[in-house]
């Protein structure tokens, strides 16, 4: 995170703007939306526990899983 914010933030700082102030509210602001996301996130995990428990849905997404990891191994094996 620390390379994110020496490395992007500094782009949207106006010329003649505070940096520290400008680029902690930044920063803060990078915090924030990443805490309302998380949030948002676990409210739907719990909305949808029941149905993420049921074998047939662990099944299901074993099956989606399994696929993505195969076709990103062979995607590497083929050097693309």
């Amino acid at each position: 995170m620390g390379a994110f914010y020496v490395s992007v933030l500094p782009q949207f700082i106006p010329t003649g703007a505070p940096h520290i102030a400008l680029g902690v509210l930044l920063a803060g602001v990078h915090v924030f939306l990443a805490v309302v996301w998380s949030c948002a996130l676990i409210a739907l995990a719990h909305v949808l526990r029941d149905r993420l428990q049921r074998p047939s849905a662990r099944r299901y997404l074993d099956r989606i899983t399994g696929t993505v990891i195969t076709a990103f191994g062979i995607r590497l094996a083929l050097g693309q």
